[in-house]
């Protein structure tokens, strides 16, 4: 399996910026296509974003769309999520997955997990 573990979240005011990253050890990163899911207390976790294997493919939630960027750097191991104009309902633990296809990540159906980093945006 692969090791992930996520940085990058913080504390920012509404209108603001981060860029958690997801740093992959272990099996090889560029064989599998990858996800940014967030879970707020009380809520159910649900996906942010995904990413094809060679970065071609991305897929945002609604609720993201237009201030989220998904990227990856395979030859660094590393997956990126640009988080501009940030909500206070952006609010989350924000963690990322692995996935051995693009349809499999699509379908919710992911291998490995992080621990995840937490993003607070205050109004």
């Amino acid at each position: 399996q692969v090791q992930l573990v996520e940085s990058g979240g913080g504390l920012v005011q509404a209108g603001g910026s981060l860029r958690p990253s997801c740093a992959a050890s272990g099996r090889t990163f560029s064989w599998y296509s990858m996800g940014w899911f967030r879970q707020a207390p009380g809520k159910e976790r649900e996906v942010v974003a995904i990413i094809s294997l060679n970065g071609i493919s991305t897929y945002y939630a609604d609720s993201v769309k237009g201030r989220v960027t998904i990227s990856r750097d395979n030859a660094k191991n590393t997956m990126y999520l640009q988080m501009d104009g940030l909500k206070p309902e952006d609010t989350a633990n924000y963690y990322c997955g692995t996935s051995r296809s693009w349809s499999q990540a699509a379908r919710g159906e992911y291998e490995s997990w992080g621990q995840g980093t937490q993003v607070t945006v205050s109004s």
